[in-house]
């Protein structure tokens, strides 16, 4: 009995983890399309990308709005796990509101709020970010 209810917990886990990676290739597709028409905005397009852009991350968070029902939905809803998926699916929901409410621009806003707040920390996460992007960078030539 406890093998099948540990069975039924990992393909339960196994379908929320394909829903959630068709929902991240779904985003990542969303983000590199927010991605491309934010490179034309910097050539010069101006305000109406701009709000394109903003319009990709609101569709990237109903996406991950979406995916946090289905991790609901799908994913067990007793004990630890049952906890984690809806601890998980709840962040996701926030984080979908927050790109559907603020978009690109918001995000950039609040960034740079929070760089100008907290101007020390920033400066160490970038040399952070750096120094791994050039270990990444180095290792693959």
């Amino acid at each position: 009995m406890a093998q099948q209810t540990t069975h039924e917990g990992r393909d339960k886990m196994n379908k929320a983890e394909q829903a959630g990676s068709q929902a991240l290739d779904k985003g990542k597709q969303a983000l590199d399309k927010a991605k491309d028409a934010a490179g034309h905005a910097i050539s010069g397009a101006g305000e109406a990308i701009t709000g394109a852009v903003d319009s990709g991350a609101a569709s990237v968070g109903g996406g991950m709005k979406s995916l946090a029902g289905t991790l609901r939905d799908q994913g067990p809803h007793e004990g630890m796990l049952g906890d984690a998926t809806a601890t998980v699916a709840k962040t996701i929901e926030q984080g979908g509101r927050y790109l559907e409410k603020e978009g690109v621009t918001g995000m950039a806003e609040d960034l740079g709020e929070m760089i100008k707040k907290n101007p020390v920390p920033a400066v160490l996460v970038a040399i952070g970010v750096g120094f791994l992007l050039g270990q990444l960078t180095s290792s693959r030539s």
